[in-house]
């Protein structure tokens, strides 16, 4: 029986954005012919320049993130259409701005206008066939629009990768060999494919659940011996305080560290101890760029420094380390291997801002650590959300 057969997968290229849908996960053969298929894919898809009239299709998390990121950049906003759009209207954070439900948009705009999709909890293939159905003729991804205008702002979400070259793709066949389950490895192809060609891959059993980033089953079955968490790019406190909901009357330490000053003083966490400094390899001052929100990171346009630190100096016991750091995952990471090495925390890692999350992320995981167990899990669409978990065969 051939891959295809097996795998029973279909494909639409009715747009710029592919579709497959496959009927399982893959065996470590099969996902090496998958990757194979996609190391010479033709990407159809490309940056996006914002253009005028501009809408945003979207008022959740990833829609106020796009309100602020094209006032900032000074790209008006014509409309943003919601099918909440009652509760956006009374909602004070969207004051000044024309809200619309749907059906409420007029054809002439639907022909003229650039909708940018603000959604990362849904397939973006689905819904852009929806909205063209209804007469929309110019959707794209919010990221890859932004992508148009990383020389202005740092946010990366919207990577393209180049096309791999032998060692890359040998590479990534071993990381994909290594994955402890083949959830991971459909996952792993998912986030690939987007990457590299800008195609939706979707495989059955290999559900995108946005609860649970950085608390799959996995890691819940070990909250009982997880006391002592380490936040790196804790935000406002929303992963710490869901640790410790976890955690419950059980004794819990939980340490916070958060570089971006206003996210610090919106930071909300009873009982953690907060580092207002950012990690990485080294230590030393670079520039970071502040007041982005979710994107605050280190960044040539960023107009200050701020202290780098390892976190093998902060002298921390930690049972469960989270990093979520814009891209700057991979050098925490080997600032805190002799920490990780010694105390053999759970781990969860972002891997979507930069191309380290193709392989070399997870091989410097599994490179570096004997006696773990490797995990992929997706949490979102639009190649984001990824994370990879480490899991110590003792801790099981």
């Amino acid at each position: 029986m051939s891959l295809k057969d097996h795998t029973g997968f279909r494909q639409t290229q009715t747009s710029r954005y592919g579709e497959r849908a496959f009927l399982a996960p893959p065996s470590r053969e099969e996902g090496r012919a998958l990757l194979g298929e996609l190391r010479s894919a033709t990407c159809r898809a490309a940056p996006v320049a914002p253009r005028s009239p501009l809408v945003v299709y979207g008022g959740g998390d990833m829609g106020r993130m796009a309100r602020d990121y094209f006032t900032l950049l000074g790209h008006e906003i014509a409309l943003v259409v919601d099918r909440n759009a009652e509760v956006l209207r009374a909602d004070a954070a969207w004051a000044g701005l024309t809200i619309a439900h749907p059906d409420e948009v007029s054809c002439e705009l639907k022909q003229t206008a650039q909708l940018v999709l603000c959604v990362a909890t849904a397939p973006f293939k689905p819904l852009e066939l929806e909205l063209a159905a209804q007469g929309w003729t110019d959707i794209v991804p919010f990221y890859d629009v932004a992508e148009s205008q990383r020389a202005r702002h740092p946010l990366s979400n919207g990577w393209f990768a180049r096309n791999m070259v032998q060692a890359d793709y040998a590479a990534t066949c071993e990381v994909l060999d290594l994955w402890d389950d083949d959830l991971s490895r459909a996952y792993h192809l998912q986030f690939l494919a987007w990457r590299i060609a800008r195609e939706e891959w979707t495989f059955d059993g290999a559900p995108i659940e946005g609860h649970n980033r950085f608390f799959i089953p996995e890691i819940i079955e070990r909250i009982d011996a997880l006391a002592s968490f380490v936040d790196g790019g804790a935000h406002h406190g929303q992963v710490s305080r869901k640790f410790a909901d976890l955690r419950g009357l059980r004794a819990t330490s939980v340490v916070a560290i958060e570089p971006d000053p206003a996210n610090l003083a919106a930071f909300d966490c009873d009982g953690a101890e907060v580092y207002p400094l950012a990690l990485g390899a080294t230590a030393g001052e670079r520039s970071f760029h502040a007041g982005l929100g979710y994107a605050s990171q280190f960044a040539a346009s960023g107009a200050n420094t701020l202290p780098c630190v390892t976190l093998d100096s902060l002298d921390l016991a930690p049972d469960f380390i989270k990093l979520h750091l814009e891209g700057g995952e991979l050098a925490a990471l080997k600032g805190a291997l002799e920490t990780i090495q010694q105390h053999r925390p759970v781990l969860a890692i972002t891997t979507y801002h930069n191309a380290d999350g193709i392989w070399r992320t997870p091989a410097w995981l599994m490179e570096k650590l004997d006696g773990y167990r490797f995990l992929m899990r997706v949490h979102s669409w639009c190649g984001t959300g990824a994370v990879v978990y480490a899991l110590p065969e003792e801790r099981a």
